[in-house]
């Protein structure tokens, strides 16, 4: 059995995880979510506040895996020496380089062009809508509760300004989980990504960004292997 830390995305809410967390507690493992830091947090304030949420765990009972969605793969690995984690599992997440930013990273690895020639392929418009990109997979009646709850704008402008601070990628073992019809990271996009900067192969499953809204027994079944 596992605790398993779950850290979002640019959302920066909990909530993201709140139909995951029943999944992973049914499976026997212990979940901890978080809200990320606003008003001009940067990588290491959201690092600080992963590793507070962990205050309580007893690591002698349980092993520590790191969960990070999208841009939390700038900031989880940064807490992985910190907390001794046991593992790292990268979900539908952007890959840094040392010293590249979150805002580098996008011209960096050709998201834009990946993204776009995606939609192409499955006869949608290029332009980016956040119902369309993010929430196409996700019951209507979550996507609504999402809209209507105060969905974030995004993460502060010092969370992509700020140069990632690691020389190398954390020696921590890490599995990279990859839904198959994400709109925002298309998989072949993240495959070339996850061999090319991390020397790991993605493990595909079925759906889009938010896997844990809208697929999470399926998320849970995969998170739980091999722990």
């Amino acid at each position: 059995m596992a605790t398993f830390v779950l850290v979002p995305g640019a959302d920066g809410r909990a909530w993201t995880w709140h139909r995951l967390v029943p999944e992973l507690r049914a499976r026997g493992h212990e979940a901890v979510t978080l809200d990320l830091p606003q008003d001009g947090a940067d990588l290491d304030a959201y690092a600080d506040a992963i590793v507070a949420a962990c205050g309580d765990i007893d690591r002698r009972a349980r092993p520590l895996v790191l969960v990070a969605l999208s841009l939390a793969g700038f900031s989880a690995p940064l807490a992985c020496e910190r907390l001794r984690a046991d593992r790292l599992v990268l979900l539908n997440a952007m890959v840094p380089l040392p010293g590249e930013t979150a805002g580098e990273w996008w011209d960096h690895t050709g998201q834009q062009a990946a993204r776009e020639a995606y939609a192409r392929e499955e006869g949608r418009d290029t332009a980016f809508d956040v119902r369309v990109d993010f929430f196409h997979d996700v019951p209507r009646e979550i996507t609504e509760e999402a809209m209507n709850s105060g969905l974030s704008g995004g993460a502060p402008e010092p969370v992509f300004s700020q140069p990632w601070p690691l020389t190398a990628w954390p020696d921590v073992p890490t599995r990279f989980l990859q839904g198959a019809q994400d709109r925002f990271f298309p998989l072949e996009f993240q495959r070339r990504l996850g061999r090319e900067r991390i020397g790991v192969d993605v493990e595909e499953l079925p759906g889009g960004h938010l896997l844990a809204l809208s697929r999470p027994r399926e998320l849970a079944e995969a998170l739980v292997r091999d722990v």
